[in-house]
């Protein structure tokens, strides 16, 4: 590393003057000896590039890619076929990153790519309004849960035995700061949520019921079933779905869902060690303004023409 240290001797020696001390060493002469270390750290022997390269391939094949592997962990992380071309266009800065700029009605592309996701994820939900993403799919449904706290009167949040266990441990983080009390729904012989524990669980104090679809063990669960009970209650129903499902099932929206979250990785992004991800979040019209993240429209200026821009920020 010495080719890389940015300073000459020269500057060294003209940097300590300045500050009126004689060594390098006098600058630490307030830790006590006794804490610092004495002598050479037992470091190896540093490497050229090519040796550092051959080093860490050998680490590496250690490990037992995805790739090569079957690999049916699931839990929101898929090894999914992914088109070449998918990452070349993931390159590009205004899919590379989910921020939007600080002047961002100039970024007209980036505002499209939003407004095109977002409007997509409200399709394929049946949703009437989707954000412009979160930071995973765990945070996404933490968000929905605060959410319901703040948009009902209800305290208590209905979580199925059967939601996916990094699911469970980022919700209890969130609600954990909000006064809101997390109960657990058990299981029923099929592993799908248990109707009859649903039905005695549900009461004023019930801010929302989460669903997962599928859910952790694969099971479907009956949204027509569930979905007017929930409403009986005045509850909101959260629904945390993967994505690629809906190309099958019924969307949440159709069943009357308030809230519906789920973790984009599915769609196209590589595995990358376990994230994070892309949080997917729509909502029903009525809780529109309750929504985190941004959101991006579609209007026309002054002469008529189509753009872009941030929209209900008031909120």
């Amino acid at each position: 590393m010495r080719g890389f240290v940015p300073h000459s001797e020269g500057e060294i020696r003209g940097m300590l003057e300045a500050i009126g001390v004689a060594t390098v060493e006098d600058l630490f002469a307030s830790v006590p000896a006794g804490c610092r270390w004495q002598g050479e750290l037992p470091l190896a022997a540093g490497l050229d590039e090519y040796g550092a390269g051959r080093r860490l391939a050998e680490l590496a094949a250690q490990n037992a890619p995805a790739g090569e592997q079957l690999n049916f962990m699931g839990g929101g992380a898929y090894d999914r076929i992914r088109p070449a071309i998918v990452g070349q266009i993931l390159s590009r800065p205004e899919f590379y990153t989910a921020y939007t700029p600080y002047q961002p009605e100039v970024a007209q592309g980036t505002l499209q790519v939003i407004f095109e996701f977002q409007t997509l994820m409200a399709r394929l939900t049946g949703m009437a309004v989707a954000n412009a993403s979160l930071y995973d799919g765990a945070s996404a449904l933490a968000e929905a849960l605060l959410l319901a706290g703040a948009a009902t009167a209800g305290r208590r949040l209905l979580l199925p035995a059967s939601l996916a266990p990094g699911c469970r441990r980022v919700a209890a983080t969130y609600a954990g700061g909000q006064a809101l009390a997390i109960e657990t729904l058990p299981w029923d012989a099929t592993g799908g949520l248990d109707p009859r524990a649903l039905a005695a669980a549900l009461d004023a104090d019930t801010a929302a019921v989460v669903v997962q679809l599928p859910n952790h063990f694969g099971v479907v669960e009956d949204l027509a079933a569930i979905a007017p009970r929930v409403k009986a209650a005045g509850a909101l129903l959260i629904v945390h779905v993967e994505p690629t499902s809906l190309g099958l099932l019924e969307p949440p929206g159709s069943f009357g869902a308030d809230v519906v979250t789920g973790e984009g990785q599915s769609l196209g992004l590589p595995l990358s060690f376990g994230g994070p991800y892309l949080g997917v979040m729509g909502v029903s019209r009525e809780l529109v303004r309750r929504l985190p993240g941004r959101l991006v429209g579609r209007t026309v200026d002054a002469l008529g023409r189509p753009g872009f821009v941030l929209t209900l920020q008031t909120r």
